[in-house]
């Protein structure tokens, strides 16, 4: 059986995953400087209001992401372990940094955001679904034992007595 966490992270998957959700917390930092800091200007009162609390939670989740592609690269460099890394990632919170702001609120929102919004969602969901398969040892099927490796230990013995 091939331990996925052990070669996930020296994986072309991870240099794109890594280089895309790098890219995307500097993409968020720009344009929550520039373009969207002018584009919060003309909102009303309560769009406002959601764009704080949605930038606020992008701003979180790219964090929870950054660090958790941050620690995966660490075991690729070998400055971590499998083992510490999995005790290192019990401080990153990956589960509850979701948007919890309704469809009709967040169309009101400047398309600028709700793409990174959306995008940041994006890789939210498939860093979930990549530490299950590293770090979820319930997931991770127990080998087995190989069918041929059995039939030829049994006839090694068979022959190994004559």
């Amino acid at each position: 059986m091939i331990d996925f966490g052990s070669r996930f992270a020296t994986s072309a998957l991870f240099t794109q995953i890594f280089a895309e959700g790098m890219s995307l917390v500097e993409e968020a930092a720009d344009y929550l400087d520039g373009e969207g800091r002018a584009a919060l200007r003309d909102l009303d009162r309560g769009a406002s209001l959601t764009y704080a609390s949605e930038s606020m939670r992008l701003t979180t989740r790219l964090m929870q992401l950054a660090s958790w592609l941050l620690l995966q690269r660490a075991v690729k460099e070998g400055e971590l372990t499998q083992e510490d890394a999995r005790r290192e990632k019990q401080r990153i919170n990956l589960k509850d940094i979701g948007s919890t702001t309704d469809e009709e609120c967040l169309a009101a929102l400047p398309a600028g955001l709700q793409s990174l919004i959306q995008r940041s969602l994006h890789l939210h969901r498939r860093v979930l679904k990549l530490d299950r398969m590293i770090y979820d040892r319930r997931t991770q099927p127990r080998p087995q034992a190989s069918p041929v490796y059995e039939q030829m230990m049994m006839l090694q013995r068979a022959f190994a007595g004559k």
